[in-house]
This record gives C-alpha cells, structure tokens and sequence, in this order.
C-alpha cells in the first residue's frame, strides 16, 4: 500500500494553509492565513475562493458540521465551524456566509471540534481552557483550566469524554461532573495533536519530539515511532479506524492502526499543519506550510485468498494475478474503488455508487448492483452470502445479487462496526452492541431476524472481538469471543427457552479466526500459537479438551501480532512490525471433520490409525460422543488410554432401553437434567431415580420418589446405606420426616429393582417388535 500524491506547480494560497476539511469525497475546503477560504473540486481540478476573511481573521482550525443527524440525514456538510487567532469561533455556511461569531477564548483559539451527534462543540484556548458550546454557539461549560495552551482536542468514541493536550501530558476528561479523570505523560515535548477513532476506540498523538504514538483507551501505549527529523504536527485517523496519517515538515507518512508505516512519501510541503481524510477513506489532504494543499490516494492496497492477489492499481482499477500459472486480469471500474474483499472464490468490490461481484473462475463478466447509499465501510464474506455496511445500514447479499436481509436493532450505529465487532456465517448475523459492550445481537441471515426466541447473548464482562464458525448444520453454530480480561469463550447460538452454557476455552488469547473449511479455531495465547481442532469437545468431554489442542511457541511472532486469515490449513498473522508469517497446521484434523459430517466413522479410525496422533483420537472420541457413535467413541478412548470410559461405554451398551442409553450419553457429556428428562419422558422414573442416587444427589432422588409416589423405600435404603459406610448420622429434615416409622427391607427393594428392569426390557422389546410389524406393513 502506497500514497499517490498530487501537487499543483503554484500554490493557490500566498500564505501558509492552516486547515482543510472536506464536505463530499470530491470536495474540499481550505483555509490560509493570507484569509482566504478557498474551495477545490476533484473531479473538474478547479479551485474558486469562497470568502475572505476580514484582515484580522487568522483561521487556525476547521471541522464541518457532522453528516448523519439522526433520521434526518443531509447528503454533505452545509456549515462548519471556523476558529481563529482573534479568540473568537466563526459559523460559517458552505457558501461562505457567516452565521455567527462568538467571543470564546483570551488569545487564539487553537481547536475547534463538533462532537458524532453535532449537539456540542468543543474549544481549547492559548488561556488553557476547554469550553463546551451548544450546537447554536451559547457556552454550555468550562470543562477544564490549565496554565498552559491547549493545542489540540478531540471528542471520545461516545461523545461522552474529550481528550485534550496540556504540554507533555494527555488528558482525558469525562463530561460528568466527579467522573475520574484520566492523565498521562505521553511525549518528552509539548504534545501539537491528537486524534481519537470511534471505530477502534484507540488514541493518536504527535508531538514536538519527532515521535508519532498510538495509545489505548485506558493511557497503555501501545505504539512508540522512532524520533523523526522535525517535529511531527499533524496525525488523522481514517474512518474505519484502520489506516492513519501523519504528516511533518517535508514528510507524509501512511500508517497501520498498530503503528508501522506503509509508505512514507518526501513532497515538497513545508510542514503540513493538518490532515483529513476524505469521507470514504480513499484520500487525503494536508495544509502545508508553503501555501500548498497537498493530495494523496491510498493505492497498491492488496488483497489475497489462495492462489489469487488482487491488487488495487489505480484508484478505478485492479489487477488479479493467479500465481498458479501467472495469469494477469486487469479489472476496470467506472468510479473510484472504495472497498473489497477476496474470500470463498469471490471478489467483492464497492465503488462510489455500485457493487461489483467477481468470481475467480470467471473475472470477465462480473454482476454489479447499485448501492443505496454508497460509502460502504466494511465487506464481509461468508460462503453463500456476502454482508455491506454502509452509513445507512446493514445488508447481506448472494453472490449473484440477490438483496437477501437487513439486519436492525435499536440504537443501532453502523459507522463504528468493524470486523471485529460483526461476523457472519451462512445462517447467522452476529453483531457486538456498542451501547452495551456485554450484549451480543444474533439475527437469522435469511430474514434479518433475530434468532430462535430473540434472545439476546449476555456475558458478564465487555466483549472485544467476535467470530461465528463457518461449517456445520445451523443448529450447532457457534460463536467465540473474547472479552475484556482476554478470556476466550465459546456458546451456541441457537437460544430457545434454556440458557445457553458460555464455556471459557482459554485465557490471555488476543486474536481468533475460524477455519474457513471446517470447524477448527486458532488463536493466540500469551505465549503460544493454538489451535482447537474440535472446540465442541468443551460441551461433551472437557477432560479430553487439552489432548485436542496444538500449540506451539510464539516468540518469534513479537509482541501484539494478529491473525489476518485461516484459510483451508494455512494461518496467515501480521507481526507488530507488519510483515507476514505463514503457518501451515496439519491437514488431517480437517479431513476427520469432513468424514465425520458425512457419518464416515470407519473411514474416520483408518485415518486416526494411519496418522497414530493422540491429538486425532481424542478429537475423533469427542465427535464419536457428540454424534452418539459410542461403538468410535469406544476405540478412540481406548487408544487414548481412557479406560473408565471405555468401561462407562461398554456398560452403555448393555441397557435394555434406548432411552437409557441416551440418558446415559448426555451423562457422560455432563447433561444430567437432561438425561433425567428423558428418561421421565420415557416413563423410567425408577432409572432416572437412580441416576441421582448413583450422583449422591441425595435431595432430588427423594424430590422425584416423592413426587412420583414411588421408590421411596429405596432411596431411603440407599441413603441408610451411604451414612452406614462413612459413619454419619442423618441430618437432613426431608429424610428424617420420611424415615418415620420405616424398616428396610433390603430383600424386598431388590425384588422391586429387578421387576423395573424386567419391565423396562419388555417395553423396549415391544416397542421394537411393533415398529417390525409396521415395516412388514
């Protein structure tokens, strides 16, 4: 990825431009101090001075009036507020009108910024103090006093809290009175800017000691450049929250969000005092210091799937290059190329106003649709359908064009959705609510609606990132995420009536991906790369889950690397510094998921047997489990040397009924009020008693012979018999009220047990001779 800079031969402004701000992505503002405020189109190449200032107006900071109001919602920007050096803020309207000039600060006024909703404005001062203002310009507060100028603010991702510069210290503020109020030491000189993404909820500063450095929400740093040659005094973050900006004298760099560089471009600026991105992310503009407006496109950007790159040429043009035989495609648009996506044989690209659909067997002949509202900031795929989000909404599409569902809940804001916050499979739209970090919203991808019984999925801590599994029938889909304290759970996502177990998988996990083949989660652990060739294992046999795992060391990925994509056997992850490492897993767990779906249990132990890994056992016992295959399961634990299950297993086998030997799997997996449902269900009440003396779970045994009126002898024997053997006395009040007056016959309980299991082999064998009857029918 690349800058495409342009720069006209004569600057348009004789003096140094302060600040641009853009309205449309063809359209931008800019202001100077020889107090002109002069208007470019990028489509014509032409520049036509707006208004001039009075003489002692200097302009110093610009930020347009916010887009989306609401429902209400205006195509581009109609007004924007104007600081300057007379300590004054100026509405003005697009056509260069001014509305309003307020009396604001003693000396200049050095930022000036709206907050996401347009009910506030901001101000910081050369006096040190930041003023709230109403949308009109009347003085709401003071949020804050200093000795020192405030040089640069900006609002926090919820318009609740400002962030603001006080020399070397960043300083965050919330608007509640009392709230705590976060400081920090960030740079070894005065701070000049700063900037603060709603997207990814990370902060930018830049400072007058050459170094640009990203911080988290909370002050942690987690980015340190190295010392440029001259103070760095502009930073922007893109829209997404996925690319940022800095700009220093002579100097335009393009970074990741984690802080490498891209590109670094050398045009001749002066220094560039402010940037903005255009409202797509495509572009971006500088204030240079010599009277310049610098213009850079981000080009070269690429994207990779198999053995297919796709790279991004031009800004209306692509070039596909299948590195199998190298063959070249060159893909052109009719308007500039906003966003893509490469994934499950499709290329996926939106433009300014369409959406054009590729498939990788055929780049000739793509399908393109209009979009709606055009600026779409994030693409994800999913094998049958692929997902937009744009200012507007949400919309899933097929592959050959078909508007299939637009996902909605309340307070929904789409312009802060990332892919770590939205994941789609083929039936399910999951969606993490910012309103609510702890709130997971799950929505059918055929309607739009929400899933099963509308429940939403609740956790106890905030969620940071979420992912659906991609293969597998709908009813075993699940979701994994990891919350705040880095714990990775996993849950179904099918919620009906019961709740639904969250079961955490591991701790100090930073990243995930799913395999886009079969079922198969990897993540990165403090320390370690893992991977979970079989996570449903948590919800049938958690002792076996460690003897499912790989892992392997992670040093050599440094500090806060990230999985790009798990595609077939091959783990892509970004290091910190931005170069890529490939990981190869072994195949065979994948081709154990494809037999198992296809109910090829033979096929699956002749595979275990040839690859003779204690990994492929244990996965192929878990899924023999999940299945009801008990005679897999049985070699499987055998080979992995679990021989009480392999008893427990065999003892299944020998039951009379079928319902027994359901109640005794979903046993074995730990379901235990399911198995006595189903043995109520089937009339077994003297087995599903038994289960719960076989637990010691003394209280329900009786709950059930009472309720039932029968056994109660027996679960009174059996308790006698319990207490004998440790010595104990009877303490409990229910047993005591019962055992009133009762003499035990061990002879006749005995006699009773064997007539229930008379009984329940007779049923069964009637069931069984009726459905023979029926078949020769």
């Amino acid at each position: 990825m690349r800058l495409k800079i342009s720069l006209l031969k004569e600057p348009k402004h004789q003096e140094l431009v302060s600040c641009v701000g853009w309205t449309t992505a063809e359209e931008l503002y800019s202001c100077s101090d020889d107090h002109q405020i002069v208007k470019w189109n990028l489509l014509t190449s032409e520049t036509s001075q707006i208004v001039k200032l009075p003489d002692d107006i200097y302009p110093i900071d610009l930020h347009w009036f916010p887009k989306s109001l609401g429902i209400k919602k205006q195509t581009q920007a109609e007004s924007f507020v104007l600081t300057s050096s007379d300590g004054k803020f100026h509405l003005i309207s697009k056509l260069g009108r001014v509305e309003k000039s307020v009396e604001a600060h003693c000396g200049a006024v050095l930022a000036g910024r709206w907050n996401y909703e347009g009910t506030a404005l901001v101000t910081a001062g050369e006096d040190g103090q930041i003023k709230i203002w109403s949308k009109t310009g009347m003085l709401r507060s003071t949020l804050a006093q200093q000795g020192t100028p405030v040089y640069s603010v900006v609002w926090g991702p919820d318009s609740e809290k400002v962030l603001y510069t006080a020399g070397k210290q960043l300083i965050i503020k919330p608007l509640q009175p009392n709230a705590k109020v976060l400081q920090w030491k960030a740079h070894d000189g005065i701070i000049l800017k700063v900037d603060w993404n709603s997207v990814n909820d990370l902060i930018l500063s830049a400072g007058e000691d050459c170094k640009y450095k990203v911080w988290d929400s909370y002050g942690r740093p987690l980015y340190n450049s190295q010392p440029h040659e001259h103070p760095i005094t502009s930073v922007a973050w893109a829209p997404d929250g996925e690319l940022f900006a800095v700009g220093s004298f002579h100097t335009l760099r393009l970074c990741d969000k984690t802080g490498w560089s891209y590109a670094l471009e050398k045009p001749n600026t002066g220094s560039i005092f402010n940037i903005a991105w255009s409202i797509d992310g495509t572009q971006i503009a500088g204030a240079c210091g010599n009277g310049h407006v610098v213009f850079a496109h981000v080009v070269e950007q690429r994207w990779e799937w198999k053995n297919f790159q796709v790279t991004l040429t031009k800004r209306r043009a692509m070039q596909v290059r299948n590195v199998l035989n190298d063959a070249v495609d060159l893909l052109e648009f009719r308007d500039r190329v906003i966003k893509a996506s490469l994934n499950y044989a499709h290329l996926v690209v939106s433009t300014s106003l369409q959406c054009y659909v590729f498939s990788t067997k055929n780049w000739n002949t793509p399908l393109i649709f209009d979009l709606k509202e055009g600026t779409v900031s994030l693409i994800l795929q999913a094998e049958r359908h692929f997902l937009l989000v744009d200012g507007g909404g949400i919309y899933l599409y097929s592959y050959e064009g078909r508007f299939i569902s637009s996902p909605k809940f309340p307070g929904m804001r789409t312009d802060i959705l990332n892919a770590q916050t939205v994941s789609l499979s083929n039936d399910t739209i999951a969606i993490k609510d910012k309103a609510d970090e702890k709130i997971i919203f799950l929505f059918e991808a055929s309607t739009g609606k929400p899933l099963g019984d509308g429940k939403l999925l609740s956790h106890k801590n905030e969620i940071l990132e979420i992912a659906l599994d991609q293969k597998g029938l709908t009813n075993d889909r699940k979701i994994a995420f990891i919350d705040k304290n880095r714990d990775l759970y996993i849950t179904s996502v099918k919620r009906f009536g019961k709740e639904e177990q969250i079961i955490k998988l591991g701790t100090m996990v930073h990243t995930l991906a799913w395999s886009d083949t079969c079922n198969i989660l990897c993540g990165l652990q403090d320390t370690r790369f893992t991977v979970w060739y079989y996570p449903n294992t948590v919800y049938v046999d958690r002792d076996i889950l460690p003897k499912t795992l790989y892992e392997r060391d992670a040093s050599e990925f440094s500090k806060n690397p990230h999985i790009v994509s798990f595609v077939g056997n091959q783990v892509t992850i970004r290091r910190a510094d931005g170069s890529l490492i490939h990981i190869s897993i072994s195949p065979y767990p994948g081709i154990l998921h494809e037999y198992v779906s296809s109910s090829k249990w033979e096929d699956g132990v002749r595979l275990c047997r040839f690859v003779k890994e204690q990994t492929m056992w244990a996965c192929l016992a878990a899924m023999a489990v999940a299945n009801r295959d008990m005679t897999t399961a049985e070699i499987a634990y055998a080979a992995i040397g679990e021989i009480d299950k392999v008893q427990y297993i065999n003892s299944i086998k020998d039951l009379p009924s079928k319902e027994s030997k359901m109640a005794h799997i979903l046993m074995f997996s730990g379901n235990i009020q399911e198995a006595e449902m189903v043995l109520l269900q089937a009339g077994l009440v003297y087995q599903a008693i038994q289960i719960n003396i076989n637990l010691y779970n003394w209280e329900r045994a009786l709950e059930l012979a009472v309720k039932y009126k029968t056994h109660v002898d027996t679960v009174l024997a059996y308790r006698q018999k319990f207490l004998e053997t440790f010595g104990k006395q009877e303490t409990n009040k229910r047993y005591l009220q019962y055992a009133e007056g009762l003499q035990i016959d061990w002879e006749k309980i005995k006699a009773k047990i064997e007539m229930e299991i008379t009984k329940e082999r007779e049923q069964s064998s009637s069931s069984q001779s009726s459905k023979h009857i029926g078949l020769k029918h």
